[in-house]
Order: C-alpha cells, then structure tokens, then sequence
C-alpha cells in the first residue's frame, strides 16, 4: 500500500504544482484575507455537529475557575470565536491568531456572546505567546490549531509556561488515522493539497503523542471519530493538567 500510496502522492503534488507557483509569487497572502471568511461560514456546520463533544469538553473548564476571581482564558488560534458559546459566564478572555484578517468576524462572535469578558486579542502565533505572562492562565484552549501551527511541541511549551500550576490546557484536534485504514492512506495522498486548502493544515499529525510527551501532570486524552468528511473524521479531545 506504501507503493501506491508515494506514487499518487505525486499525482497530487504535480496536480497542484500551480498552487506552489503561486506561493512562490507571494501571490498566496491573498488566500489569507480569504480563510477568515470561509472558516467563519464552516464553523457553523461544524459546531453544530460538534455540539454535543464541545460541551462534554468545555464543562469541565469550571473545575480549573479560581476561587477569588474569574476563569482566566487564553485561546490560541481564536479564528472567528467559534468556540465563545460554550465559556462561562464571567470568564476573561484573551484571544490569539496569527491571522489579523480574523478579526471582523472575531468581533461578531465577541457581539454574540455578552456572557464573557474579552481581555485582549493578540496577533501571534502559538509558538510564540511572549505577550502572556508566566503562569498567569487558569485554562488554555487549542481547538482545530495544533493541525497547522509549525512546531506542535513548542505551543504546547508556551501553553504550559503561560498556565498557573494546577491550570490545564483544552484541546479538540483532528489527527491522523489508524495506519490501517484507507482514510490514513487519503489522509496521507491529499495531504499537499490540504496544507493550501487549509492554510497550512495537515491532516496527517499524530498529535497526541506531543501532549503525551509533555510532562504534564496529568492527562485526559479520548480518540473519537467525528461526523465530519472522512479525512479529517478521526479527533482527540480532552484536557491535561499542568
């Protein structure tokens, strides 16, 4: 299957080989104004069909609430807030994204959802959360972001460095599929033209091997497979503890 696997992986790359061009002319920044707005309409169908997991995955932000104040949030890779429905009330939220073309439709969600406090909103990439001071987080949120952020490793670094002891970082992920399975097979073959499509995503990453080597004190970690189009069905969601 690896055989076939390499030769229509080529298929695809020289199928997309004007997309590279593209890149290659600066011309693909364009597509960047553009992601917003697509992400923005997707994340209505997506949350609808993720409702149930995200409020199985967001009742338990409570539990990390400190006893003299509001939750303290960050999350990275807000996009356009698609997750602010599912937050406490009270809760003081600090967004980042590497995108500022996100911010309209950021704004909408902010608008939407009164029941929170809305800190700040940062231009940043997960690797690099310098504006966040240490251990200054109750709970740090990741949701459709590990995909595509360049070192999977150092977010979750800076994530934990941002945490207060005791604070956990949230996460719902798609991930690669068992190696078994055809969608790993077409996970693995699209993979170039879903890193355009999806504005840097790769829908091959083992994800939750990087939390579990994290060192964190604790880990609650589920695979699940989500109603979703079968290259990005299979999900992890959960918490760990720093």
């Amino acid at each position: 299957m690896s055989v076939l696997m390499h030769a229509c992986t080529l298929v695809v790359k020289i199928l997309i080989l004007p997309l590279h061009l593209v890149d290659l002319l600066g011309l693909y920044r364009f597509y960047k104004r553009v992601f917003p707005v697509l992400m923005y309409n997707i994340s209505f169908s997506y949350n609808s069909k993720m409702n149930e997991k995200k409020r199985e995955l967001f009742r338990e932000l409570l539990r990390f609430s400190p006893r003299d104040g509001p939750l303290r949030l960050l999350e990275v890779g807000c996009g356009s807030g698609a997750n602010f429905q599912h937050y406490p009330s009270g809760c003081k939220i600090t967004c980042t994204d590497p995108n500022p073309h996100f911010k309209e439709y950021l704004q909408k969600s902010m608008d939407k959802n009164d029941h929170l406090v809305y800190e700040n909103f940062v231009v940043a990439p997960g690797e690099d959360l310098s504006v966040v001071e240490d251990n200054s987080m109750d709970v740090v949120v990741c949701t459709l972001v590990l995909c595509s952020v360049k070192n999977t490793p150092k977010v979750i670094k800076e994530a934990t460095r941002v945490l207060r002891p005791g604070g956990a970082f949230f996460f719902l992920e798609h991930v690669e599929a068992d190696p078994s399975t055809w969608t790993y097979f077409f996970q693995h073959v699209f993979k170039p033209l879903m890193y355009y499509v999806g504005d840097g995503c790769e829908t091959t990453r083992a994800t939750w091997k990087h939390l579990e080597a994290a060192g964190f004190s604790d880990l609650q970690l589920r695979h699940f497979q989500a109603p979703l189009f079968f290259l990005v069905r299979p999900h992890i969601l959960g918490y760990a503890v720093k």
